[in-house]
């Protein structure tokens, strides 16, 4: 066999190939997306908790929405204000931070049902006939809070979560591991809040727990500021508008609206 036979095709295959090559690469340099020099500033600002409780995956997703405008930089909880204020200047904006704590919207004053005996895990619980105790909607007392929060804020106290509030960042990983629904995370500056999460109506939430919301609608009517709400059968306070003046805490018949401070 000649040798240029086999050299040939041999050059012709290896030339085809450093030209796709160096057309890749030339590619490569005019369509490359340059990333924002902010992002890797603003991740390492981060306290890299993951915790999610900024609403994005990670650090690294809260970062690179920060960077696009899609995200405003008082996101971080974990991180508090001194983060905020650090990545509002790598931003060019005003930091507008607000410490938060998480509630336990609860006044744990069901009865049991029955005996649980399964997993030790709310969710769980909250599918076998909607859980042991009497009422659907207040705490299983499982712990599920108490085992997803980073900074050891909530602790079990006679079968209920507590919240240890100089601890709490605020994060809401607590919020999301309820079932119920019944922790929210409310502003630093709230001095009251409504210790219950039932949607019952009043005759039917007497029967099922003796410190549940009955919807009675007294303490709307006294706020004079219109800071609270009955909406669903349930005492909501808007922060915005409340300035603690007790009034509603001293019309409640059931006394669930309560001073946190």
């Amino acid at each position: 066999m000649n040798f240029m036979d086999i050299l040939t095709p041999a050059l012709i295959v290896g030339g085809i190939g450093l030209f796709f090559g160096a057309l890749l690469a030339v590619a490569g340099i005019i369509f490359k997306v340059k990333k924002d020099e902010r992002i890797p500033l603003i991740e390492e600002t981060l306290p890299g908790a993951n915790c999610g409780g900024c609403g994005y995956a990670g650090c690294s997703a809260y970062a690179e929405a920060v960077a696009a405008g899609e995200a405003h930089c008082d996101l971080c909880s974990v991180g508090g204000e001194a983060v905020a204020s650090y990545i509002a200047e790598i931003m060019g904006e005003k930091s507008e931070f607000v410490k938060k704590f998480a509630f336990v919207g609860c006044e744990h004053g069901a009865a049991d049902r029955y005996v649980y005996e399964g997993a030790q895990d709310c969710v769980y619980a909250a599918q076998l006939s909607g859980g042991p105790k009497s009422c659907t909607y207040g705490c299983i007392g499982l712990g599920n809070c108490v085992k997803v929060c980073p900074t050891a804020a909530l602790s079990m106290v006679d079968g209920n979560p507590h919240v240890e509030r100089d601890k709490c960042t605020g994060c809401g990983a607590c919020m999301r591991a309820c079932p119920r629904g019944l922790i929210r995370i409310v502003p630093e500056k709230a001095k009251l809040a409504v210790s219950c999460n039932s949607h019952d109506k009043g005759a039917a939430m007497r029967n099922t727990c003796p410190n549940g919301c009955i919807g009675c609608g007294k303490c709307e009517r006294v706020c004079t500021n219109g800071a609270i709400k009955v909406v669903d059968n349930l005492a909501q306070i808007d922060y915005d508008k409340c300035i603690a003046c007790g009034k509603c805490l001293e019309s409640c018949p059931k006394k669930i609206i309560k001073y946190i401070i």
